[in-house]
């Protein structure tokens, strides 16, 4: 009996063991990632979280947010979070500002683990009204710091097998009313992700993106509220998702963790993150009368008219 209750104590301590063990489990312990665009919303969101899971995070911004990104770092830095932050000014629309920001990642901790590329922004207008420049700069700034960051990271990465995350949205999956510029822009970043996933497959490295939907950010409310109705427009932004309501940039952040430290067997993968927006059918006619189909003919083939 004694020797029972012995044994069935070791267990009980045991488990009490593995539980508390599970309790402090970190997910990303020791891994050094780059996050641009960590100074606000979503990217804020995965600095916090992959820091709060034990990853050594830079984090850039433009240097009109230095004072910001420098305030994040100290309350990371003592917000008594297992991992560690680093901020670094970097205007990715500069190749020697990413060069730089790769530089001082690798000189700070020593090697790279993963790559997000989140900078990116939104800019809806009808092609009337959008000038070719127009279109170069968000390509620029959506696609062209993409490719930059990511072929600047490549020769560390390789070292570590390490992983790339690029920022995407649904507008490059789907299209979007007036959305030429941000649907051709983060449609580039969905097929440079596939293309990148298999080049660098051979050097154990998966590259990945996620497409989200209406995720609520002080951008997006900055968005509605520019609309002429804004509380209709975010009713309708509300509704376009199954679970009827906006997604949040802790969500976004944690589907950017699966993929770096779960998403082991994911590769050249386009996560959709969008409450259910991209399934089902919707309202799609704009309004416009009803169009003979071209040729005058009708879906049999034979004439309309008789």
């Amino acid at each position: 009996m004694k020797d029972y209750l012995s044994q069935h104590a070791v267990r009980s301590v045991e488990k009490q063991r593995q539980t508390a063990d599970m309790a402090t489990c970190l997910r990303y312990p020791g891994k050094v990632v780059i996050v641009t665009g960590g100074t606000r919303g979503i990217g804020l969101a995965i600095v916090r979280e992959f820091v709060r899971q034990g990853a050594k995070v830079v984090f850039c911004s433009r240097a009109s947010e230095a004072k910001k990104g420098q305030a994040i770092q100290r309350e990371v830095q003592t917000s008594g979070c297992p991992g560690d932050a680093f901020y670094q000014v970097c205007d990715v629309r500069k190749e020697s500002d990413i060069k730089r920001l790769i530089l001082v990642t690798v000189e700070h901790y020593g090697c790279l683990d993963c790559l997000v590329n989140n900078v990116g922004t939104v800019h809806n207008e009808p092609i009337d009204d959008v000038s070719a420049q127009d279109f170069r700069n968000l390509m620029e700034l959506n696609a062209v710091s993409v490719f930059l960051a990511s072929k600047y990271a490549l020769p560390y990465l390789r070292e570590t097998r390490g992983n790339i995350i690029n920022m995407a949205s649904m507008a490059g999956v789907i299209g979007v009313k007036h959305g030429v510029l941000s649907a051709s822009s983060k449609g580039a970043v969905i097929a440079m992700t596939k293309a990148l996933a298999i080049d660098e497959s051979k050097y154990g490295i998966r590259v990945n993106s996620i497409s989200s939907n209406y995720i609520w950010t002080d951008f997006t409310k900055s968005y509605i509220n520019q609309s002429p109705d804004p509380e209709a427009a975010m009713q309708e932004a509300k509704d376009s998702q199954l679970m009827g309501r906006f997604g949040s940039p802790e969500e976004v952040a944690l589907a950017a963790l699966y993929l770096a430290a779960d998403g082991t067997f994911c590769t050249g993968l386009n996560l959709v993150l969008t409450g259910g927006a991209d399934i089902g059918f919707g309202k799609k006619n704009q309004g416009n009368p009803e169009h003979e189909p071209s040729g005058g003919r009708n879906s049999q083939g034979s004439s309309s008219k008789e």
